[in-house]
């Protein structure tokens, strides 16, 4: 298991050294499938424009424990062999990457399936905070908690 909050800039990943790192899994030749999902902020809606974007988390320990728990419990249900989850907090700016995600198990049905569950659980039950900064004003976004 991977499993990192980090702030930006201390320690960099991209989707490729993820991927890399969840391969290392001792039991990786009994998987068939891998997904990936790279969050980025998004610069541009119908109705706004982002210039930048603050994410934060009260108590970074706690929400790696949290998300080391989402990891095991994902694990558990699906039956996959491995997960990486990268999530950032600091200042962003449009396309920056702020969430990464890798599941390798044993076929693609509960590999997406489990995927799909990391991605939603880490965006509603980890407590994050997130001010988008447009043109017009800020924006506040709680989440999880």
């Amino acid at each position: 298991m991977i499993a990192k909050i980090l702030k930006k800039g201390d320690e960099n990943f991209t989707i490729n050294q993820l991927m890399d790192e969840v391969k290392k899994n001792p039991r990786i030749n009994e998987c068939g499938a891998i997904f990936s999902f790279e969050g980025i902020v998004r610069g541009k809606e119908i109705d706004k424009t982002t210039v930048k974007m603050d994410l934060t988390t009260p108590d970074i320990e706690k929400t790696q424990r949290e998300l080391e728990e989402i990891i095991k419990d994902i694990k558990n249900k699906y039956g996959v062999v491995e997960i990486g989850v990268v999530h950032y907090v600091g200042e962003f700016e449009p396309s920056d990457p702020l969430f990464l995600a890798v599941v390798a198990g044993p076929s693609r049905v509960e590999t997406r399936s489990a995927l799909k569950d990391v991605i939603e659980r880490v965006k509603y039950e980890l407590d994050f905070k997130k001010e988008e900064h447009t043109k017009d004003g800020t924006n506040i976004i709680m989440s999880g908690g």
